[in-house]
């Protein structure tokens, strides 16, 4: 069974429980928000987009999920195990799958593995945490200007007259982790390239004016494993 590269402490014990390996492919469900948590899966390769549907019909994205990161950890613990997202595979690849009983008994038994898993988990909460303080706060500009800026932390590649976002997001994809309309997004969008701040070509935007957006929300400055999308 071929895993990716143990990258932290959790991370090298958690692949010691592996129960199998699950390919994923693009378009499809990894699980559905409603749906029993019996398992957590650690992404091997791939993307999956974890996404929550409001009572409006809208979709809001809460965070990619890259190769390393977990997944279905939200409702484990609970009595009503349920999924509270739904994960859809953004790109193909294949996840690790921990049986939820396996979990609980390893952490019940290996207290630094606890702890570290616990430091993870909030570091996980805390991202949510920035995420909708922006939307709450900032409303839809700010809420579209801070979704470029962890997207920015999360996929940027220094291009010289910018940083370019490399991964294709559609209008629609980027309306999701704002909370707001497609065509909300469109015209926010068509702003900003018309001042120069971004460009767009094919999908790929590259911000050219990084500091504006940071102004214009009045940025923090969280630290970049924060303000990410994963």
């Amino acid at each position: 069974m071929q895993l990716v590269k143990e990258r932290s402490v959790t991370l090298s014990h958690l692949l010691e429980m592996v129960h199998t390996c699950k390919h994923i492919k693009k378009g499809s469900f990894l699980f559905q928000e409603g749906d029993e948590a019996n398992e957590l899966y650690i992404v091997q390769s791939g993307i999956l987009q974890l996404s929550k549907i409001v009572p409006d019909g809208r979709e809001l994205t809460l965070r990619m999920c890259n190769s390393g990161d977990f997944a279905g950890e939200l409702n484990l613990f609970t009595p009503s195990s349920q999924y509270l997202v739904s994960a859809r595979v953004v790109e193909s690849g294949e996840v690790a799958v921990i049986l939820r009983n396996e979990l609980e008994e390893k952490l019940s038994q290996n207290l630094p593995l606890a702890f570290e898993f616990i430091k993870w988990m909030s570091l996980q909460y805390r991202k949510t945490q920035t995420k909708f303080r922006d939307l709450v706060l900032n409303g839809k500009k700010g809420a579209l200007y801070s979704t470029l800026i962890r997207f920015s932390n999360s996929y940027g590649v220094d291009t010289g007259s910018g940083t370019m976002i490399n991964l294709p997001l559609t209008n629609q994809e980027l309306a999701n982790f704002c909370g707001t309309s497609r065509e909300v997004v469109n015209r926010l969008l068509s702003d900003l390239r018309k001042t120069g701040i971004i460009s767009i070509s094919k999908g790929i935007i590259t911000i050219h004016d990084l500091n504006y957006l940071k102004q214009e929300i009045d940025c923090e400055n969280c630290p970049v494993e924060i303000c990410k999308v994963d």
